[in-house]
């Protein structure tokens, strides 16, 4: 099993990457623990020290403040070609959680009274929690289909199912935090259309955005959300794109003001910049991969070599990596969703029989493999509760990490699991 990347490419790729061999707090590890928080640009890093050092806002007449909203523009347009969003809007908040609520909670208040708030089981609190508050505020009733436990995720079969003429509100996970499961965004919402044509969808693409292009044209959806330190940018701000269909809604903004404008105060000017940082990384990626000269063109041509590359990972964690068995070949490992499925985007969660999950997080990490364990609670509980598990061990790829740091883990998983 080898690495999608060639060596030269994979050495370029990680060099790109702040932190990506070592932790500063706790020296040399492999990071598997990427759905917590993908690893850094190093042109982030710079930009965000950079923009953090100006004084100046937008909004005013000098030269500073006029150059600080062409990075803004500049920054909303390369959102626009990353997410091929050909209208609508971009702005960022103070969470992909808080943004989520937010989109939610508009929609919710722009249809009350009126019927139903569609959600999976599949879903993050972020969406399912914020469907529920705004469903009951708004006078809606809000209704939850059950994801497919066996799979780990959620088929359109099951929305067309559910949906009724009038479900005004629907929301969607792209991709599942715990599972790692991808669902088919434009097939649900196409299922939804077709009997709630004027239905507000919001989609949870905080989980996926790291892991494949995004292409808002084909999904004919409303509100799409990421946070971009998951997406190789930095915290402290999420991202959320609008239709032009919900970004009409009623919302909070200042009395005289634009009335299209989502965004609450003064915005962080190096936040929008660090997503040309990622926008250009996605660019060079696909570039490099393909050839291909187009934006546009190298963006997709990235989405599916960052596709390719954790394809390779997750198989080579599952099947073996030369000598190493893999996580397949351990009678005591059981794994989410199955050992195989198409619908995997570079995540395994998985128990070891007789090792409580915690512990094996814990003999990982001391073997310098960092991992995460999810708990079956307000976070975690919708997917391992009816499995009847108390918690998984998750471990979570990027298209930066190699199958050499695979074999590290396995290495240390035959110990665990023998």
């Amino acid at each position: 099993m080898a690495n999608a990347f060639s060596d030269v490419m994979m050495g370029e790729v990680r060099a790109r990457f702040a932190h990506i061999e070592s932790c500063p707090f706790e020296g040399e590890r492999v990071f598997f623990e990427n759905a917590g928080g993908a690893l850094t640009l190093n042109s982030a890093v710079q930009t965000s020290a950079k923009f953090a050092a100006i004084p100046d806002n937008q909004g005013r007449a000098n030269g500073a403040s006029q150059a600080l909203v062409d990075i803004i523009n500049k920054a909303k347009a390369d959102m626009a070609l990353m997410m091929n969003a050909p209208s609508g809007q971009f702005f960022v908040g103070e969470s992909g959680t808080e943004l989520l609520f937010r989109l939610i909670m508009n929609a919710c208040l722009s249809r009350r009274g009126q019927g139903v708030v569609l959600s999976s089981t599949l879903e993050h609190p972020a969406s399912r929690s914020a469907a529920a508050r705004w469903a009951e505020e708004a006078k809606l009733t809000h209704v939850v289909i059950a994801h497919d436990d066996a799979t780990g995720t959620i088929e359109a079969q099951a929305y067309a199912d559910a949906v009724t003429a009038n479900t005004v509100v629907a929301t969607i996970v792209h991709t599942s935090p715990v599972t790692g499961m991808g669902v088919d965004v434009a097939t649900v919402s196409k299922a939804i259309r077709a009997k709630a044509p004027d239905c507000l969808i919001v989609v949870d693409g905080i989980q996926h955005a790291a892991h494949g292009a995004i292409d808002l044209a084909a999904y004919d959806v409303d509100g799409y959300v990421i946070s971009p330190y998951k997406m190789f940018s930095r915290h402290g701000y999420g991202l959320a794109w609008l239709s032009d269909k919900l970004e009409g809604v009623a919302h909070n903004a200042l009395d005289g003001g634009p009335e299209l404008n989502w965004e609450m105060g003064t915005r962080d000017t190096g936040a929008y910049a660090t997503l040309s940082d990622v926008c250009a990384y996605l660019e060079w990626l696909g570039g490099e991969m393909s050839g291909k000269t187009d934006r546009r063109e190298r963006i997709v041509a990235a989405g599916e070599a960052i596709h390719d590359q954790e394809k390779a990972l997750t198989d080579a964690m599952i099947d073996g990596v030369g000598n190493l068995a893999g996580l397949r070949d351990m009678e005591r490992v059981m794994i989410l969703g199955g050992p195989d499925n198409a619908a995997r985007e570079g995540l395994v969660s998985l128990t070891v029989a007789g090792v409580a999950s915690v512990d094996v997080v814990e003999a990982l990490n001391k073997q310098g493999i960092r991992t995460h364990l999810r708990k079956a609670d307000h976070y975690s509980g919708n997917i391992l509760d009816p499995l009847g598990l108390d918690g998984c061990v998750r471990v979570s790829m990027c298209h930066y990490n190699s199958v050499q740091e695979v074999a590290q883990f396995l290495a240390v998983m035959k110990e665990l699991a023998g």
